[in-house]
């Protein structure tokens, strides 16, 4: 501490020398040196240089809203580490009751605006500190220095703080465009969350939507197992479950007269059937305005009555995007067992080579969309049953890649592709926290599948339903070591 003279007519008063906000502006020397501490400081902490050496009042605004950024992130972190599931109910407003549900983007709106605010106040305190260096009595190196060296320092902490507000918009906007804001939460039945699974292929080559991947999605409620029971699509005369399709076919789906509305009895026509040659509107009046179509509904009813559960919810992937996710993904890692063709379709008789336009070649491989989607889809040369296997290995392979590294570093291109080609009436309330907290869980379980093929000891041409429902029961509730096997 050193001693200056006091006003003349004033007492004598001890006055500290305070060289970042008073310092020798005579001595390049010490104006470089403070130049840099300030420089560093307002990258450090933003808002310390100005309570230092320039606007108290502005400091204090930057420091406040540092502080409570670096509150939030600690207090977000270690929500995250150790309840994952709440933070994601509260970012998402999920919390809110459903007579609330227009409020749920809400949370993350708020997140977004409060980070883009706080990129903007590091701005201008930034600016702020290079007039407070006084660039001009800094030395002629150092001058020019410490202006990159602010700006780089400014876009590297500010880009990464406007990266979160857009990851924050995305979530917010996806979250909105696949998950319907409200609706009734289905309790789970008989301890299983049951969700039917459809693949549809709009794409090139194809003159109608076709549900050419049924499967149904079972999760344990307690544990977060998760099963797949893969459905063929041809299956044929198979019974639906009560309602207006079982009432139109009490003894079991026969195929449709018309054969615009179908080539067969399969399954995967009834979309066709209801909403081409059926008033599908009249069957399932309530469908569009429940986020989903008369066509999913009555494909619902099918799946009931085919395996004996109760499926109130539905997810639609449409093949015709499908590839924009696997490349949003980096790629999925399949083996391929045997060599695939590309393209199609074929007519009896016509040699592979005439039509295909490439080859899906045997071994391991890093597939991109455009191959991934070729692998699903081709059956020109194998059989629909081994479509199903090569669907349920990119199931697998695509949920694999969903890990929250990857999903981190390419969450825009995932969470915009996922828009482009998801449908589901799947409520957000459910999602968080229920499902989230399930799908932590099951991460490190092996998922179980159950294909109703011949391989399988299903008769595809007539399948026995009593025996395919046992077959799901004894997939969904195994018997314990202790207990006796079913009769």
């Amino acid at each position: 501490m050193t001693l200056t003279a006091a006003r003349p007519g004033t007492p004598a008063r001890a006055i500290e020398s305070r060289p970042l906000r008073n310092p020798d502006a005579t001595s390049s020397e010490v104006m470089t040196r403070r130049g840099w501490w300030l420089v560093v400081l307002n990258f450090l902490i933003p808002g310390s240089a100005q309570v230092l050496a320039g606007n108290r009042r502005l400091g204090r605004i930057g420091l406040g809203a540092t502080l409570f950024m670096w509150t939030l992130i600690a207090l977000g972190a270690l929500t995250g580490l150790l309840w994952p599931t709440g933070l994601f109910t509260f970012v998402t407003g999920s919390f809110l009751p459903d007579f609330l549900s227009a409020l749920r983007p809400l949370p993350l709106t708020v997140v977004q605006i409060a980070l883009l605010a706080y990129v903007a106040l590091w701005i201008v305190l930034t600016i702020d500190t290079l007039r407070l260096v006084r660039l001009v009595r800094v030395g002629p190196l150092a001058r020019v220095a410490m202006a990159v060296v602010a700006v780089v320092l400014l876009v590297l902490s500010g880009s990464g703080a406007a990266y979160a507000a857009q990851i924050a918009g995305s979530t917010r906007d996806a979250l909105s465009s696949l998950f319907a804001q409200s609706g009734p939460i289905v309790p789970p039945s008989d301890g299983y969350y049951n969700i039917l699974l459809l693949g549809a292929d709009s794409g090139e080559g194809r003159d109608s939507m076709r549900f050419d991947s049924i499967s149904v999605v079972s999760i344990n409620a307690d544990t977060g197992a998760t099963t797949i029971t893969g459905i063929p699509r041809d299956m044929p005369h198979f019974p639906f479950a009560p309602g207006p399709m079982q009432d139109k076919y009490p003894d079991g789906h026969q195929g449709y007269a018309d054969p615009t509305c179908g080539w067969g009895s399969g399954v995967n026509q009834l979309r066709t059937e209801v909403e081409v040659c059926q008033n599908g509107d009249a069957l399932y009046p309530d469908a569009r305005a429940n986020a989903s179509e008369p066509g999913i509904e009555a494909t619902k009813d099918a799946a009931e009555g085919i395996l004996g559960i109760q499926i109130p919810y539905y997810v639609l992937i449409d093949m015709k995007g499908f590839a924009d996710v696997i490349d949003a993904l980096g790629g999925v890692d399949i083996t391929v067992q045997e060599r695939l063709p590309k393209g199609g379709p074929a007519y009896d008789g016509q040699p592979v080579d005439d039509w295909a336009f490439g080859w899906i070649e045997p071994g391991a491989q890093k597939m991109d969309g455009d191959t991934a989607q070729w692998y699903a889809r081709s059956r020109y040369t194998t059989s629909d049953f081994d479509r199903m296997r090569r669907q349920r290995e990119l199931q697998e392979a695509i949920l694999a890649q969903f890990t929250p590294q990857n999903v981190l570093t390419r969450f825009q291109q995932v969470a915009e592709s996922s828009t482009n080609i998801v449908q589901t009436d799947l409520p957000q309330s459910l999602i968080a926290p229920t499902l989230v907290d399930l799908a932590l869980k099951a991460k490190d379980q092996p998922i179980n599948t159950l294909e109703l093929t011949p391989e399988g000891g299903v008769d595809e041409y007539d399948p026995d339903y009593a025996q395919v429902q046992q077959m799901v029961r004894d997939a969904l509730h195994p018997a314990t070591a202790t207990e006796e096997p079913a009769p």
